[in-house]
Parts: structure tokens; C-alpha cells; sequence
């Protein structure tokens, strides 16, 4: 499996990792910045969480990406 990523060329892996890897990430990064927001109040760890979360949407492409405003 590992083998197969040296056939796919570079701009192709970076498009996947955008249009897959990132908004997922940018998923996971918010839903546990608001539990913790939501368990202990606003904390720098919660901040710094819902920034990346942010930070990926806006680098986003593809299929799941999110489209139109932020919440």
C-alpha cells in the first residue's frame, strides 16, 4: 500500500491531503476545542484549538470542504 503513494505525484497527494485530510482534521480540532470549552470554560488550549480549527477551513479544498459562512 505505502508503494502506491510513489505513482501518485506530488500536487496530487497535496489535494488529497486538502480535500480529505484537512477538513476532517479541522473536524476533530473544533469538536474537542467545544468540549473542552464547554467542561472547563474558555482556556488557552480551547482557543488554540478552535484557531487551528479555523486555520484548516480556510486551506480547505474539495468535496469537504466547508462552503459559504463561519459559524
Amino acid at each position: 500500500m505505502v508503494t502506491m503513494w510513489i505513482f501518485l505525484t506530488r500536487r496530487l497527494r497535496l489535494w488529497l491531503f486538502f480535500a480529505l485530510g484537512a477538513p476532517v482534521l479541522s473536524w476533530v480540532l473544533g469538536k474537542v476545542g467545544d468540549r473542552l470549552e464547554a467542561r472547563k470554560g474558555p482556556t488557552r488550549a480551547s482557543r488554540t484549538l478552535q484557531q487551528g480549527r479555523h486555520w484548516l477551513q480556510r486551506r480547505s479544498r474539495g468535496p469537504l470542504a466547508r462552503r459559504g459562512t463561519h459559524r
